[in-house]
């Protein structure tokens, strides 16, 4: 064999026994899948917080109207606000709330909204469908809705446009039939 197949021969098996530069290849391949998962996890965690916190908002809403024989604009205001609060420490900027009171008729079953306040109010009069369970004939309740819009931080691993989370609770008067809406009525006459 000459002298420079030789060579070639032994750079070749010099080559293939060569193993400094395989950690570097393989942290160039799993670093951008472990990052992916990564972020993943920090997204999902926070889409989880948040959705927590939406529940959290909802219920409080329900239950802070439903403590009052009524309830004025000024209380409603504040309702908000302190709903709002729960999202901290994301921004409550995306949040859509929405309070009403709820009548069901005792022939028909039907629910009818008595009122309603925030950001997207139903009308007065106007019927919902709720679950079959709270569907008593004659009974009031306070309905909460609330959604937010979450958007990822890191774009790559979730939507950009962002998730809609939303919750709703219900809640039956505590200190009388009904919670009106100003303090002039005071009396439990349904709008249907």
């Amino acid at each position: 064999m000459s002298p420079i197949w030789l060579r070639i021969r032994r750079s070749a098996v010099d080559l293939f026994g060569d193993r400094s530069g395989i950690a570097a290849t393989e942290f160039a391949v799993i670093v951008p899948i472990m990052l992916v998962m990564f972020f993943g996890t920090v997204e999902l965690s926070s889409g989880v917080a948040v959705d927590r916190k939406v529940t959290l908002m909802a219920r409080t809403l329900s239950d802070l109207t439903s403590q009052s024989p009524y309830v004025m604009d000024s209380d409603l205001t504040n309702f908000f606000a302190a709903s709002n609060a729960i999202m901290t420490p994301y921004s409550s900027t995306p949040t859509k709330a929405t309070i009403s009171e709820l009548y069901v008729d005792p022939t028909s079953l039907l629910v009818y909204v008595q009122w309603s306040v925030g950001s997207v109010p139903r009308a007065a009069g106007s019927t919902i469908v709720i679950p079959s369970a709270l569907a008593a004939g004659g009974a009031w309740l306070i309905f909460s809705e609330v959604s937010y819009l979450y958007t990822p931080a890191v774009g790559y691993v979730m939507s950009k446009a962002g998730v809609t989370l939303s919750d709703t609770a219900y809640t039956r008067p505590r200190q009388s039939a009904c919670v009106n809406y100003d303090s002039s009525s005071t009396s439990c006459v349904p709008v249907e």
